[in-house]
């Protein structure tokens, strides 16, 4: 397996604006990418900047998107990687794939986002000879961690920190936990997502307590279904 294959080099251009966060998160992430911006400005005080942060919270809340526009505004390249396509039987040969990713993502001084990084805990098996190949691979990415160079930046997503290796999350300088949109910023996403269709297609009927990736999914499910139905008034009453 060649893991450079896996590999999403993401050209999206995604803006911290774009993505729907609370105050104080968004104040993280404008401080992280001040850090980065004046990083050569910083190390002349031998203050290091975090460049290994850990997203953490419910599926379809935006860490991805979050990842691409923190890449965005630093004008760097993102590598996005799906941990569960990369682990495999031979764990040896997964601890190469992830050192070849690393290693690029460091020469490029590039963000690497690794998604479902809880994947790392959840291959643990119970008989001692997987356990043991397993700690071999989580120091492997402790190694990598512990090296990686400050001008690059590590974003690591998960929707189960609490299965994830103890040692590999003392790593992260920052954990940002990612919850359910309250009703206040999912009307808000509804009103964007709506602008740019007919007027009255901005009263459906509106779902709550719900992702992001959720709400658009319906959205845009209730908007075809609407225009397809105008769409197929039209076409009957032309051909009469």
């Amino acid at each position: 397996m060649n893991v450079f294959d896996l590999i999403i080099s993401d050209k999206e251009r995604v803006s911290l604006n774009d993505v729907y966060l609370n105050d104080d998160i968004r104040r993280e992430f404008d401080q992280l990418i001040k850090e980065h911006t004046y990083v050569e400005e910083l190390s002349r005080y031998g203050l290091p900047v975090n460049n290994k942060i850990m997203l953490q919270g419910n599926s379809g809340c935006g860490k991805t998107m979050t990842a691409k526009a923190i890449a965005q505004a630093l004008g760097k390249n993102i590598l996005i990687l799906n941990l569960s396509n990369v682990i495999c039987s031979r764990i040896g040969e997964t601890s190469q794939n992830i050192k070849q990713v690393f290693d690029k993502a460091g020469r490029d001084n590039a963000v690497l986002f690794l998604d479902e990084f809880d994947q790392i805990g959840k291959a643990r098996g119970r008989d001692d000879k997987d356990v043991g190949e397993m700690r071999r691979l989580v120091n492997t990415l402790i190694q990598l961690m512990d090296y990686y160079p400050e001008k690059a930046l590590l974003l690591c997503a998960t929707n189960h920190p609490e299965i994830i290796d103890t040692a590999l999350l003392r790593r992260f300088q920052l954990r940002i936990n990612f919850e359910m949109p309250t009703a206040d910023i999912l009307d808000a996403y509804y009103d964007k997502l709506l602008s740019r269709f007919p007027p009255e297609l901005h009263t459906i009927e509106r779902k709550y307590n719900i992702s992001f990736a959720e709400a658009k999914d319906h959205t845009l499910t209730v908007v075809k279904s609407a225009l397809i139905k105008e769409l197929e008034y039209k076409n009957k009453y032309a051909e009469v």
